[in-house]
């Protein structure tokens, strides 16, 4: 008994050595591996003080963290100044903030990364979530129930599933009355959904595969509207091959449009994600641009691969019935439709100023000249970096215009796709060489006039790297979820 009572003494010392801020634990290196002991379910923000994002999280995390509190759970929130505590950050992988960790059963090695909502009423669901998940294994509604024994060796295969999902709460039944309310006739699992047919029932051996192959196709509406909340979820996903259908809500038409849209999407379920975007909202406009789009060109429709190289598809015909969406998605899936390139007309001066304008349909002849080195901008009209360059790239073309060798180019690349070059980052500078063997160098050196200048002058080799070298840091990513303002990008963070 004495002993006991010195190792809950020293438990206590210990809890009270954590401090916490409005019901949050706050984690330092120094205390970390003890807070783990201390409380073996912990949910931990790795957070900057000068983070937008962390700021308007902070209020709900705290409301959450009380919540948890004032109910007794084992669970704890905690969070980390991952600026002060780089090390800790670093041993975690943390590139962006705020990143939430939840770290199970006091381990260190293999938290899971929470990819959900961070704020309410959305944020709220990270309560359900570690409520309800594996260590959970009786409940009476829930999102995916497993009804059968809880011994049995299905439900086992349905509790390692459950360890591989982080956004789905999980359930175990075994109650007659429940199973009767539910309609359920024998052991199995279901997914019930406040979308579409509100359920659905998994048909087959049960696996841990199988079952995460069915939660994926089912998880998501036929159809998914894009927003700031629901961006996450579409492009954090399995499924990388997307249609997009651009139509304004408030058209006579929108509900026939997202009917026919619909009922395409039906025997595509798990293959293509259905997407639709409400063309007439401001936030949106990013998207139509970079699909080359107009707000008075929609409805429209366009289907996009997020694989390591995006690649976009433009339908032949502009009229939006189920019929065309499907022979188009059956097109695309049997490999037999060819890339959609965007690309503006030459303008009339391309050539006139010294910096030469490119665009998708003079690009070829420019850019791969044989008898010219050629060093081309890719840049994007939103782009902050790319604005910045702007008076030393003019520079540049001035130094050089009386240099019947080089060239000294831009392209927009969000009006003009070259299939040649894949640009992920803005601004993406790349030089041509002289010569018949295409050869591509990606220019990884100085922003500077004279940094550039010896990168030309010595032939490409001073600051340069071969095509596909990892991207420059002051760069914006090229991404369809990147609602924000460029002018929101944290210094040193080039992840949008």
């Amino acid at each position: 008994m004495l002993k006991l009572l010195i190792v809950c003494a020293l438990a206590a010392v210990s809890a009270a050595d954590i401090a916490e801020e409005e019901d949050v634990l706050v984690l330092k290196k120094s205390n970390f591996e003890e807070a783990l002991k201390t409380y073996p379910n912990i949910l931990v923000e790795f957070y900057a003080p000068w983070c937008g994002h962390c700021k308007a999280l902070a209020p709900e995390y705290a409301k959450a963290a009380g919540m948890l509190k004032a109910e007794g759970s084992d669970i704890k929130l905690a969070k980390v100044d991952a600026t002060e505590e780089s090390e800790l950050a670093q041993e975690f992988g943390v590139r962006g903030y705020p990143t939430i960790k939840f770290f199970k059963g006091g381990e260190k090695e293999k938290p899971k990364e929470y990819s959900g909502e961070r704020y309410q009423p959305q944020f709220s669901y990270i309560i359900s979530m570690v409520h309800l998940c594996v260590w959970t294994t009786r409940l009476a509604s829930a999102f995916d129930l497993c009804f059968f024994d809880v011994e049995s060796e299905d439900a086992k295969a349905f509790i390692k599933t459950a360890e591989a999902v982080d956004d789905i709460p999980f359930g175990i039944i075994s109650d007659d009355a429940v199973f009767s309310k539910f309609e359920v006739a024998k052991d199995g699992v279901v997914l019930f959904k406040k979308f579409d047919e509100g359920r659905s029932t998994f048909d087959g051996e049960i696996s841990k595969e199988k079952l995460l192959t069915f939660i994926k196709s089912n998880q998501l509406p036929l159809v998914i509207e894009f927003t700031e909340q629901t961006a996450p979820k579409i492009f954090g996903g399995d499924i990388k091959s997307h249609i997009l259908m651009f139509v304004p809500k408030t058209a006579k038409d929108f509900q026939d449009k997202m009917d026919q849209f619909k009922k395409a999407a039906e025997g595509f379920k798990g293959k293509i994600l259905f997407i639709f975007i409400d063309s007439a909202v401001d936030d949106n406009q990013r998207i139509l641009e970079f699909f080359g789009l107009k707000k008075e060109e929609c409805p429209a429709i366009r289907l996009i691969t997020l694989e390591e190289e995006m690649t976009k598809y433009k339908p032949e015909s502009s009229e939006i019935t189920a019929e065309n969406i499907i022979t188009f998605c059956t097109a695309f899936t049997e490999g037999k439709l060819k890339p959609h390139l965007m690309s503006q007309d030459i303008p009339d001066d391309w050539d006139k100023n010294p910096v030469m304008v490119l665009v998708g349909k003079n690009f070829e002849e420019v850019a791969f000249d044989p008898a010219k080195n050629v060093f081309i901008e890719f840049y994007a009209p939103w782009c902050g970096h790319c604005k910045q360059l702007a008076p030393i790239w003019d520079q540049l073309g001035e130094k050089f215009k009386d240099n019947a060798n080089i060239v000294v180019a831009k392209m927009d690349s969000t009006a003009n796709e070259i299939e040649a070059v894949k640009v992920h980052s803005f601004p993406t500078l790349k030089f041509f060489p002289a010569g018949d063997d295409r050869k591509v160098i990606d220019y990884n050196g100085e922003r500077t006039l004279d940094g550039f200048t010896k990168f030309l002058e010595s032939g490409g080799k001073e600051g340069g790297a071969p095509a596909g070298d990892d991207e420059d840091e002051d760069s914006d990513d090229l991404d369809l979820d990147d609602a924000e303002d460029d002018s929101d990008v944290e210094e040193g963070h080039d992840e949008l």
